[in-house]
């Protein structure tokens, strides 16, 4: 992707402060002493006019909208004055960026002056848990992804509340400027360097709940046995069902085939051995269950934009006390993995 070299953020009446600064941290701030390259940022209301935050302060920006006509990315906060017809005074603009190729990103309930300009129609996205029936309901063309940290859809990418949006904006940057530039702002920010859009927004298990509890019992078996080869028919007899209906309530329960799960699992255990162990590569590649390190290194790279050496390197550049702890399969001996 292009680099990202002029950003705006757009707050309206009643905009929430913590998620409208935070791409103010992200790309306002100058680290060019890290090797982080200079953004033209810039924060943006209609007509240039002062906007209250819900939070009972007013910001008075330096630009009008017009400054989004040469943004690379332009990012619209939660404000209930962007909302319903008020979103309407953003289309020119938006319709201008995408046009050129620019990036637009909504944070939290910002979602809905996307949903409202006709944006998100046909495209998946996602907004805060408590909100997101309301988005669905309100706008029936929008495929709404509930409970994930961020989706990205084409040029159009939507975070859920509060942290969420960090997320989101780290990810931007590493989609345009690589893991190295993202590890570098993440370790300034005190943040971890990299969540995946797919983690659920409320984690209370390893393995994100679903209604299905014979499925449920199978997807933390298979975290559990990540090393082992896990054909569908194996997967299967330990939720009881057949190959078919297994496959079938999967799909339906978690979005993804149960071959996409298992690599994303895969890929996340190792990620997770890459940040906080020594083992080399083949090692990492065989305790989650790949059956050599190529294999390993050919869809790390493809789902998270960079090798597992790379990874680590930068990882550990910008390693954090923060974290979010994962269970990980015990050490077996060498199995033959199909994934």
């Amino acid at each position: 992707m292009t680099p990202l070299r002029s950003v705006a953020v757009v707050v309206g009446e009643g905009f929430a402060a913590f998620e409208s600064a935070i791409p103010c941290e992200v790309f306002g701030i100058d680290r060019t002493d890290d090797g982080v390259p200079a953004f033209d940022f810039a924060v943006c209301s209609p007509g240039g006019r002062p906007v209250r935050s819900a939070q009972g302060f007013t910001l008075t920006p330096d630009h009008g909208l017009e400054r989004l006509d040469e943004a690379d990315l332009v990012v619209v906060g939660p404000a209930p004055g962007l909302r319903g017809p008020g979103a309407q005074v953003l289309v020119p603009h938006l319709d201008a960026a995408l046009a050129r190729g620019a990036t637009v990103a909504s944070l939290c309930s910002g979602a809905f002056t996307l949903a409202a300009g006709g944006y998100l129609d046909g495209r998946r996205a996602t907004t805060h848990h408590r909100y997101a029936a309301e988005l669905a309901r309100a706008f029936p063309a929008v495929q709404v992804v509930p409970d994930v940290l961020y989706v990205q859809d084409g040029p159009i990418a939507t975070s859920a509340g509060t942290a969420a949006g960090i997320d989101l904006c780290l990810h931007l940057v590493r989609e345009h400027h690589g893991s190295a530039v993202a590890a570098a702002i993440a370790r300034r920010m005190v943040v971890p360097p990299h969540r995946d859009g797919g983690q659920a927004q409320y984690v209370e298990a390893p393995v994100r709940p679903c209604a299905d509890e014979s499925l449920q019992r199978a997807l933390v078996w298979a975290a559990a046995h990540l090393d082992e080869e896990l054909d569908v028919a194996r997967w299967a007899r330990a939720a009881a069902m057949s190959p078919r209906t297994f496959a079938r309530r999967f799909r339906a329960e978690t979005g993804v085939t149960p071959h996409r799960w298992l690599l994303e699992q895969r890929v996340g255990a190792a990620r997770l051995l890459l940040e906080e162990g020594d083992e080399g590569v083949d090692e990492v590649a065989r305790r989650c269950g790949f059956s050599s390190a190529a294999m390993l290194r050919q869809h790390f790279l493809r789902l998270v934009g960079t090798t597992p050496t790379a990874y680590r390197r930068a990882y550990r550049g910008a390693r954090t006390p923060v974290g979010t702890p994962l269970t990980l399969p015990a050490a077996r001996t060498p199995v033959a993995a199909g994934a």
